[in-house]
């Protein structure tokens, strides 16, 4: 696929394609419960309320209970979505689901919407910024974070497949969507190539794959041959693909709306250092709590721009060179 051909097909919301992808497969499967913490209407859990009704559980403003139900549930064999905000579905009930779910291996699906800088105006107490490092780091927990409405929705549908406790972590704003409406272009633990190059690899999850894609259409107008390379799950990360990259490119960026400390940077840096050392760079928070603003000017002032991408493949690519000298 060529950079240049990737298009904009529309804006829809990451957390409207969890909605979507949770009916759809509730409608296959019988054993899927949806649970929330009074967010019912931002999970977008509106349709599948009323279409199953007797599948749905409000548990108020006590996500550790609700963690605490979900893990009896799967007892029972059903597969229970938990569904409320990111800080909330980790930082707030992290005991919870270290020791009720990922310790027992309990089949829990935790959907964490609003997660990030572009959560925009609630502010720093809101938009964690550390989350995929507080899941990754449990044994056994598969950590997922899709890149557009279109695979957030089949992302959605395909953990009820797979078994064992998932973090699938989307987003509040309305965001590109681009990527393909084909289910099977979606495996979890499988990374996703937008584009093949030689010169540096970007790798990207969430809402920086559009941005990443968009620094790579300004580097290959510069001359500079880009592989950009969707990480949507972050565990068990695509350590085959990551090496097959980065031992052709020899330099690489990470992009992630979070912590550059504990994210996918580290995950990417981790594989290099142990098989293929090269120059890296990071493009994400930089130890530090957000503020209340506009998402895109966030991410603007946080240093999560397209500009920002560029900026940082320039650099590696400059190390790079200068490493052969």
């Amino acid at each position: 696929m060529s950079l240049q051909s990737i298009k904009l097909v529309d804006e829809k919301e990451t957390r409207a394609g969890f909605g979507d992808g949770i009916f759809e497969v509730a409608a296959k499967n019988s054993k899927v419960i949806a649970l929330t913490a009074d967010l019912a209407g931002s999970l977008k859990l509106n349709k599948f309320i009323k279409e199953f009704p007797n599948r749905f559980i409000q548990c108020g403003i006590a996500e550790a209970n609700m963690m605490g139900i979900a893990a009896g549930l799967t007892i029972g064999g059903y597969i229970p979505y938990t569904t409320t905000f990111a800080n909330f579905s980790t930082g707030r009930v992290y005991d919870q689901i270290r020791q009720s779910i990922a310790y027992s291996n309990k089949n829990v699906k935790i959907c964490a919407s609003h997660a990030g800088l572009t959560l925009g105006e609630d502010g720093a107490t809101h938009q964690i910024l550390e989350d995929i490092g507080l899941m990754k780091m449990l044994p056994g927990m598969t950590v997922i974070v899709p890149c557009d409405y279109n695979q957030t929705k089949q992302a959605t549908m395909a953990i009820a497949d797979y078994f064992g406790p998932v973090y699938l972590r989307f987003g509040r704003p309305k965001w590109a969507n681009f990527s393909s409406t084909d289910s099977n272009s979606f495996i979890i633990g499988k990374a996703q190539y937008f584009s093949h190059g030689t010169d540096i690899t970007i790798f990207a999850c969430g809402h920086l794959v559009w941005k990443a894609i968009e620094a790579g259409k300004i580097l290959e107008q510069k001359g500079l041959s880009v592989e950009v390379i969707n990480v949507h799950t972050i565990k068990p990360i695509d350590t085959a693909s990551v090496l097959e990259s980065i031992r052709k490119t020899k330099c690489a960026v990470t992009c992630e709306e979070h912590n550059i400390i504990g994210g996918l940077g580290d995950a990417i840096a981790q594989i290099s250092a142990r098989h293929q050392p090269i120059p890296i760079e990071y493009v994400g928070t930089l130890d530090t709590f957000g503020e209340s603003g506009k998402p895109t000017e966030l991410l603007k002032k946080y240093g999560l721009d397209t500009v920002n991408i560029v900026q940082a493949a320039e650099k590696v690519v400059q190390r790079k060179k200068d490493n052969k000298k």
